[in-house]
């Protein structure tokens, strides 16, 4: 595991449970979420926390004017704080999306990315998160949706190394591998 993945893993499952402690899972990752897209939506921010030569102690009082003026939680205001005293505010989106894991982990829960060439209605919604639950040992299925207009038609959904191919591409080239095979 890198060096940097290990440390937004160590942010993350630190504040996790002190968040899942003092009741504050889903309004902490929700604050991650918006400071480290603040943080990326400027340029000047982004290269400011990037600078060696910014003390560490002038990217923490930054760091918590930001999640001040954003109105966050102290605890998430802690953890922005000491992640750019530690020169890791470069790291914020990293630890957002380990810390959404833990929280899907612990309420069992499964993100899945799906492709579609069209937008999905509700009830194809509906019955593609029923089936993709199923497959993926019932757990809850969160679906995470893009149009992908170069797909002829039907979806692609992956999770993890789960994969699952019902575009039209997929099923034209495995009726070809079953042709050719005889």
């Amino acid at each position: 595991m890198p060096q940097h993945h290990r440390a937004a893993h160590a942010y993350a499952k630190a504040v996790f449970d002190l968040a899942k402690e003092r009741g504050q899972v889903g309004a902490v990752g929700q604050e991650l979420d918006t400071v480290a897209a603040q943080i990326k939506a400027e340029p000047a921010l982004h290269d400011f926390f990037a600078r060696p030569w910014v003390t560490g102690a002038a990217k923490r009082a930054t760091a918590v004017e930001i999640a001040t003026r954003l109105g966050l939680s102290q605890l998430t205001r802690d953890l922005v704080g000491l992640a750019a005293l530690q020169g890791r505010a470069d790291q914020l989106a990293a630890i957002g999306d380990v810390y959404r894991d833990l929280v899907d982990r612990d309420l069992a829960r499964v993100r899945v990315r799906v492709r579609t060439a069209v937008p999905l209605t509700d009830d194809e919604r509906r019955m593609l998160a029923a089936r993709l639950q199923r497959a993926l040992g019932g757990n809850e299925v969160i679906l995470e949706e893009a149009v992908d207009r170069s797909l002829l038609g039907g979806f692609i959904a992956e999770s993890g190394s789960y994969v699952v191919d019902g575009s039209l591409e997929g099923q034209l080239d495995r009726m070809r591998q079953r042709l050719e095979k005889g």
